[in-house]
C-alpha cells in the first residue's frame, strides 16, 4: 500500500515566484514543474492521536516544524554520523538547510512546561548558535551541586569562546537547545516544581534532487531525549522494531551509572516498588523540574543517529508513556502497519491501548518512511493482543456486575 499525498488539495505550486505561507508549516520538493509545498498537518504526512485520557487536563504535547538550518552543520553531522560526504552545494539555499523537526513532550507535575515545549523548542532548535555556548555553560555551573563537576559534554568546544572554532553539529545544536529551556525557565516558580519528558526527530533528506522524507532514497535521522517518551522504526523485513531512545529511568543502565559516578545513591523504592530519584522523580533527564538539577536530573539530552536507507523502514512512531506503560514496543509497531495512513496508525495505537485500560494522557505520532505500506511478514502480536483485549473485556465485565 503506498503512500498517496492528495496533490491537488493540499499542496502549492509555485514557479518562479515564492508564495507567501508560513516557512514552518511545509515541507519541500523539487518537481519539472517547479517546487511544491506539502503540509505537515495533513494525516498522510504525519498521523497525529492525542487524549487526555481519563485525566481531567491534558500534560501531553506535540509539535512538528519545517526548520532553515545552517547547511555546512548539517553536512558536518551527516559527516560524523554516517561518513557520508554531503554536498549541499548542488541543492540551492533552500533546499539545503532544510530538515524536519518532529517533538513529544509529556508533562508531570502541571502543563506549563510541556506547553512551553510545544510552543518553543522547534524555534530554539532552529536559532541557537554557537555563541550562546559560553554564557549557557556559565550558567550550567552555576546551578552547582550535580553540575559542579560538569565540563560541557558535546558542547566542551565551544565552553571558553567560540573563535576559530567549528559550527554545531546536530549533537550540539540539540544539547544547547535543550539547555536553553532550562535557563529560559529559570526565573519561573512554576518550573521548580513541574517539568516535561522529551523526544525529538530530526529527519533530513539527502537525496538530489530533494524529495520528502516519505519518500527519499536516504535520510538522516537524529533523535534527541531526555525521559520516557518514546521513538521506535519499524523495519519492513518483518515490521521488525528499532527503539532510538532508552527510558531515562534512575534504575536504567546508563543512568544508574552516570547518577552513582557524580552524585552517589538517591534511589529510593516508592510503596508500589518503582524507581524514584530523591524519592520523587521517576525520570532522571528532564526539562524544567528545576529544584532537582542540582540533585542529577539534567536537561541533557542522549542523541542517536541512523541513516534511513530506501525501503527498508516503513515507518517512525513517536509516543509518550500514556501509550508505552501499556503497549510493548512490537505492540506498538505491530498496530501501525494496520493503518491505511499515517493519522489512521496512530488512532489504532491509542484506541488500543485505551481499551486495555489506559486512563491516563496519551500520544501517538505516525511518520511514514519510503517503506510505508511494505513490511512483510507475519503481525507478530496479533495473538497476543487479541489475548489481551478478551482478559481486557472480561475483567470490565466482573467490575461492572
Amino acid at each position: 500500500m503506498a503512500l498517496r499525498i492528495p496533490i491537488k488539495a493540499r499542496i502549492a505550486r509555485t514557479v518562479g515566484t515564492v508564495q507567501h505561507a508560513a516557512y514552518h508549516d511545509y515541507v519541500r520538493c523539487a518537481t519539472p514543474g517547479g517546487l511544491i509545498r506539502l503540509p505537515l498537518i495533513s494525516p498522510n504526512v504525519i498521523g497525529v492521536a492525542n487524549s487526555r485520557g481519563n485525566r481531567g487536563h491534558q500534560e501531553d504535547f506535540y509539535a512538528f516544524a519545517t526548520l532553515s538550518l545552517n547547511p555546512e552543520e548539517l553536512r558536518i553531522s551527516v559527516k560524523k554520523a554516517h561518513g557520508i560526504n554531503w554536498d549541499h552545494t548542488k541543492l540551492g539555499d533552500q533546499f539545503a538547510r532544510q530538515a524536519v523537526f518532529i517533538g513529544i513532550y509529556d508533562g508531570h507535575g502541571g502543563s506549563a512546561v510541556s506547553q512551553y515545549l510545544r510552543q518553543e523548542l522547534h524555534g530554539l532548535f532552529e536559532s541557537v548558535d554557537k555563541t550562546m555556548v559560553p554564557e549557557t555553560y556559565a550558567w550550567v555551573k552555576e546551578i552547582g551541586g550535580y553540575f559542579k563537576r560538569h565540563r560541557g559534554g558535546v558542547l566542551a568546544p565551544w565552553i571558553n569562546g567560540t573563535e576559530n572554532t567549528p559550527e554545531l553539529d546536530l549533537e550540539a545544536r540539540a544539547t544547547e537547545a535543550f539547555f536553553q529551556v532550562d535557563r529560559n525557565l529559570s526565573s519561573d516558580p512554576v518550573a521548580q516544581k513541574c517539568g516535561a519528558t522529551a523526544s525529538v526527530a530530526i529527519l533530513h533528506t539527502l537525496d538530489d534532487p530533494p524529495v520528502p522524507f516519505f519518500a527519499a532514497e536516504q535520510v538522516a535521522l537524529t533523535v534527541a531525549h531526555v525521559g520516557d517518551t518514546r521513538v521506535l522504526l519499524c523495519s519492513t523485513n518483518g515490521g521488525k522494531v528499532f527503539p532510538m531512545t532508552e527510558n531515562h529511568h534512575a534504575d536504567a543502565r546508563i543512568e544508574s551509572a552516570r547518577l552513582r559516578r557524580m552524585m552517589g545513591s538517591g534511589l529510593i523504592t516508592d510503596s508500589f516498588g518503582e524507581s524514584r530519584w530523591m524519592g520523587a522523580l521517576a525520570n532522571t533527564r528532564s526539562l524544567g523540574d528545576l529544584q532537582f538539577k542540582k540533585f542529577g536530573v539534567t536537561p541533557e539530552p542522549e542523541v542517536r543517529t541512523k541513516l534511513i536507507q530506501g525501503k527498508e523502514w516503513a515507518y517512525m512512531v513517536l509516543v509518550s508513556d500514556g501509550v508505552s506503560s501499556i503497549l510493548s514496543d512490537n505492540e506498538v509497531v505491530d498496530l501501525a502497519r494496520l493503518g491505511k495512513n499515517p493519522k489512521d496508525a496512530a488512532d489504532r495505537i491509542l484506541s488500543f491501548a485505551q481499551d486495555l485500560g489506559g486512563g491516563d494522557n496519551a500520544t501517538a505520532l505516525v511518520v511514514p518512511l519510503a517503506g510505508w505500506g511494505k513490511i512483510q511478514g507475519p503481525d507478530k502480536t496479533k495473538a497476543l493482543r487479541e489475548y489481551r483485549f478478551e482478559q481486557s473485556v472480561g475483567s470490565e465485565r466482573q467490575r461492572r456486575m
